[in-house]
C-alpha cells in the first residue's frame, strides 16, 4: 500500500503521524511511504532522517495525496486539506467529530474512508487515544500549579504545601486515562486531591492505588457543586466515546469558586466539558485563571509521536483554565509555552501566525466569558 504523511497546519501542531522509524517498519514490511518536506522538523525529524528510512519526500500536501491511497495524520484535517480528499482516499486521523461538525460535514462530501484514532478499541480499551491522555492529564495538573502562582493570576497556593502552610485542594472529575494522570502528578506534587466520576470500579482503582491519599466520591450535581466551592484546582477529564463531552461544571458553580482558582478543561477537543470552555482564546481577568488547548500533548512533539507511532505501527501490520474571575485562556501550547504578557504575539516562534488572542479586561468587566 502506498502511505502518505502530510505536515500539520493546524496552528500550533507539530507532530508527525509517523516517525522515521515507523516509516522503515512498513517499508520492510513491503508499503511504499511518501512523506511532504517539512513534516517532521517540529517533532525532530528531518527529511534527511525519513530518506535514509527509505521515504519518498515529496513537495506538497496535493502530491502526498496524489501518490498514496492511506493518508495518516496527527489532528483533524483543515478545510484546505479536506477539499484535496477523493473516494480513493483512506483517511487516519484524531477526528474528535462531535467538536467539528463542519468537519465530519466536509469529510462525507469527500467520499473518503475516515477512520478516527479516538474510536479504535482493542479489547475494550482505545489504545491510540490512551498515550495522548495520559500526556494530557499530567499537563494539566503541571499547567493548572502554573497559574495558581500569584504573579500568573491565582490565588497564590503552593499544592504541595509546607510547614505551616496547608496543603491546595486539587479536584479531578474523571477518571479515566487522563484523569488518571492528573491524579498521579497532584499526588506526586503533595497536594489533597478529590476524584469524582460515575464509574464505582475506577473509583475502587483510584482507592487501591492511591489509599488515603486521595477522597473519592460518585459524580452527581452537587457533589460535583461542593467539591469545587473549595477547590483550588478543577481539572475536567470527562470523556464518551466518539460523542460530545457533557457539561458537568456550570457557570453557577464556577460562580461559587475561590477568586484565583483555577480549572483546567482537557476534555475540550471533545467539546468541553465546562459549560465557558472555548478554544485559542486568552482573557486575563484578575483574580483566577482558565485555560483550554485542543492539543495539549502537541506541547512535547518530540516525544508524542514516539508513542503514537508504535501504536499506530502495530493497527496498520489525538486547556482550558478557567475560574470565577480569571485568566482564561483558550489555545494550543505548542514547544516552549507562550504565557500570557501584555502584547499581541501574532506569530509563534516558526514564524507561522498562532492566531491566540491576549486579551486585558477591566476588573469592572470581570465576567464569566462568552
Amino acid at each position: 500500500m502506498n502511505i502518505g504523511v502530510v505536515t500539520e497546519i493546524k496552528p500550533d501542531e507539530r507532530r508527525v503521524a509517523l516517525q522515521p522509524g515507523a516509516a522503515n517498519d512498513l517499508i520492510r514490511r513491503g508499503h511504499t511511504v511518501f512523506v511532504q518536506t517539512g513534516a517532521g522538523n517540529g517533532a525532530g525529524a528531518p527529511d534527511h532522517a525519513f530518506t535514509e528510512a527509505g521515504a519518498t519526500i515529496v513537495d506538497t500536501p496535493q502530491d502526498v495525496l496524489d501518490a498514496a491511497q492511506l493518508i495518516v495524520h496527527v489532528k483533524e484535517p483543515q478545510p484546505s486539506e479536506i477539499a484535496m480528499l477523493t473516494p480513493d482516499h483512506i483517511l487516519f486521523t484524531y477526528l474528535h467529530l462531535a467538536a467539528y461538525p463542519e468537519v465530519a460535514e466536509g469529510l462525507q462530501a469527500s467520499g473518503a474512508t475516515c477512520i478516527a484514532y479516538e474510536t479504535v478499541e482493542k479489547a475494550g480499551t482505545l489504545p491510540l487515544l490512551a498515550p495522548m491522555s495520559h500526556i494530557a492529564g499530567r499537563l494539566s495538573t503541571q499547567v493548572g500549579a502554573f497559574y495558581l502562582m500569584a504573579p500568573n493570576g491565582g490565588k497564590g497556593v503552593l499544592l504541595g504545601g509546607h510547614a505551616g502552610v496547608p496543603q491546595g485542594q486539587v479536584v479531578v472529575i474523571g477518571a479515566g486515562s487522563a484523569g488518571l494522570n492528573a491524579i498521579d502528578v497532584a499526588v506526586g506534587m503533595g497536594a489533597r486531591v478529590t476524584v469524582l466520576d460515575v464509574n464505582i470500579g475506577a473509583l475502587e482503582y483510584v482507592l487501591q492505588r492511591w489509599g488515603s491519599q486521595v477522597t473519592t466520591d460518585f459524580s452527581t450535581r452537587s457533589a460535583v457543586g461542593e467539591a469545587v466551592r473549595s477547590a483550588d484546582l478543577v481539572v475536567g477529564a470527562v470523556l464518551v466515546a466518539g460523542d460530545k463531552s457533557p457539561i458537568v461544571i456550570d457557570r453557577e458553580m464556577l460562580d461559587t469558586m475561590h477568586d484565583g482558582a483555577v480549572v483546567v478543561d482537557i476534555s475540550i477537543d471533545q467539546g468541553g466539558c465546562f459549560e465557558t470552555s472555548r478554544r485559542r482564546r486568552i482573557t486575563i481577568r484578575p483574580t483566577s485563571s482558565m485555560a483550554s488547548s485542543t492539543t495539549r500533548s502537541a506541547t512535547f512533539p518530540a516525544r508524542s509521536p514516539t508513542r503514537h507511532r508504535k501504536l499506530c505501527r502495530t493497527q496498520l501490520s489525538p486547556t482550558f483554565v478557567h475560574s470565577p474571575r480569571h485568566i482564561s485562556i483558550t489555545g494550543t501550547h505548542a514547544g516552549t509555552p507562550r504565557w500570557p504578557q501584555r502584547r499581541w504575539r501574532p506569530h509563534n516562534e516558526q514564524g507561522r501566525s498562532s492566531r491566540t488572542r491576549v486579551e486585558y479586561v477591566d476588573p469592572r468587566d470581570a465576567i464569566i466569558p462568552e
